[in-house]
């Protein structure tokens, strides 16, 4: 059994929710959905023997649009670095890796 971290746009309320959980649930492998509502993260336990894009599709079409986790962190590391002013000629040692 393994586990997959999705981050999801769109829910807001317990209906989301148990959409976002209908659509997931009835895919091959999926044993366990767990929605964090404030934090936007899905988690999904099974047998997913595929790279997340079926888990991806199934909440796409279902109208959440989602990215696995980690890719999502990815996208949002730049933007919090120049936000915070890193990389503009600051010299305190920020702790990115840039």
């Amino acid at each position: 059994m393994n586990t997959m971290v999705l981050q999801v746009e769109g829910m807001s309320c317990g209906s989301c929710v148990k959409r976002v959980t209908q659509a997931l649930l009835p895919l091959p492998g999926v044993s366990g959905v767990d929605v964090d509502l404030p934090s936007g993260r899905v988690q999904v336990s099974g047998e997913l023997a595929h790279g997340g894009e079926r888990l991806i599709g199934a909440l796409t079409g279902a109208g959440y649009p989602a990215k696995l986790a980690s890719d999502a962190a990815t996208a949002a590391a730049p933007s919090r670095a120049k936000a915070s002013g890193c990389h503009s000629g600051s010299t305190g040692g920020c702790g990115c890796r840039r």
